[in-house]
C-alpha cells in the first residue's frame, strides 16, 4: 500500500456477528480451557506487504470478541472493490446479527452469509470479480472475501487459521509453488507463516491479521456440526460507538455522522467488528 496516500478522515464502522455456540464450544470466553490447544506462531520477518506493520492512517478492522481482540490491516489499493463492498455493507447494517457459518479447525473461520445463504453486495447483489494480486496471498491470518460458484465475490469473508510452517506448507506445496514461479519471498513467507497457496488467485485477499491471532485460533476450535457450522444460534447485539460521535464512510466518498446506540449485551459467543482509519493510534 502506498504509505503517502491521502489520509482519510476519522472513520468508525461497527457491526456485530455471532459465533454460534453449544455446550461443546471450547475457550470462547477467552480462558485457557483444557480442551483448547495452544498454537505457537512465529514472527514472520518479511518485506511482503501482509507482514509490514500498519502505518498511521491505514484502515484496520478491529475484531472485539468475547475470546479477546484481534486486528487486521486492510488493503484498499490492492482490493478496491472488496474494500468498498465490505465497508458499504457494514454501513448498511447488512452484517448485523449474522452468525459464523463455517469453522474448520486449522483452516478457516467464515461469516457473512445472509438468510439465503448466498450473501450480497452494495451493487444490488451483483457479484464482483476476484481481485487477485501477487502482492497478497492466503497466508495464515489472511482476511479474505470468498468466491461463490460463479467464481465471483460478495459479502462472505473468512480468516485463514491454517497452522504455521511445515504443519500446513508441506514439501509438496513448496515444490508446487516453486514450479509455478512463485517469488522466493512469497515461498519463504508461506514456509514460516503457513497458509493455503492453493487458494491464491481464486478469490480476494482483503487484509491480514497482525495482532491477536491467538484469538482467531480459539474461535477456530469451536465445536461444529456435520456441516462445519458452529452449534447453537445465540446472537450478539449491534453497536456503533466511535470518537466524536462516530463517523462512517467509504473510500473516496463523503463521511456521514453515525447514530449512536447503547452498547449491546454480548452473549458468550458474540463478537463485534470495528473499522478504523485516520486518527487511530497504533499500539
Amino acid at each position: 500500500m502506498n504509505k503517502t496516500r491521502v489520509r482519510l478522515a476519522a472513520l468508525l464502522l461497527a457491526v456485530s456477528f455471532a459465533l454460534s455456540g453449544c455446550s461443546l464450544v471450547k475457550n470462547i470466553g477467552g480462558s485457557s480451557g483444557a480442551g483448547t490447544k495452544t498454537i505457537t506462531r512465529p514472527a514472520v520477518e518479511s518485506a511482503e506487504l501482509q507482514f509490514t506493520h500498519p502505518a498511521a492512517g491505514e484502515p484496520v478492522a478491529v475484531f472485539d470478541t468475547t475470546a479477546g481482540v484481534f486486528r487486521a490491516v486492510l488493503f484498499p489499493e490492492q482490493a478496491p472493490q472488496a474494500y468498498d463492498n465490505f465497508v458499504g455493507l457494514v454501513q448498511a447494517g447488512y452484517y448485523n446479527g449474522l452468525t459464523v457459518t463455517r469453522v474448520e479447525q486449522d483452516f478457516v473461520v467464515e461469516a457473512g452469509q445472509g438468510a439465503d445463504g448466498k450473501g450480497t453486495t452494495i451493487w444490488n447483489g451483483s457479484r464482483y470479480p476476484a481481485e487477485a494480486t501477487d502482492k497478497l496471498h492466503h497466508y495464515s491470518g489472511a482476511l479474505c472475501m470468498a468466491a461463490d460458484s460463479s467464481g465471483k465475490c460478495a459479502s462472505v469473508f473468512y480468516i485463514m487459521s491454517t497452522l504455521p510452517g511445515g504443519d500446513s506448507i508441506t514439501q509438496e506445496l513448496t515444490d508446487q509453488m516453486n514450479s509455478a514461479g512463485y517469488r522466493a519471498e512469497v515461498v519463504s513467507a508461506y514456509q514460516t507463516a503457513g497458509g493455503a497457496p492453493y487458494l491464491d488467485y481464486t478469490d480476494t485477499v482483503l487484509g491480514q491479521v497482525y495482532e491477536g491471532m491467538d484469538v482467531v485460533d480459539t474461535i477456530a476450535q469451536a465445536a461444529v456440526d456435520e456441516n462445519q457450522k458452529p452449534c447453537g444460534s445465540r446472537k450478539a447485539g449491534f453497536v456503533l460507538n466511535g470518537e466524536n460521535g462516530g463517523y462512517i464512510g467509504q473510500r473516496g466518498r463523503p463521511l456521514t455522522p453515525l447514530a449512536m446506540t447503547p452498547p449491546p449485551v454480548i452473549t458468550q459467543t458474540g463478537f463485534m467488528v470495528y473499522l478504523l482509519s485516520g486518527s487511530y493510534r497504533w499500539p
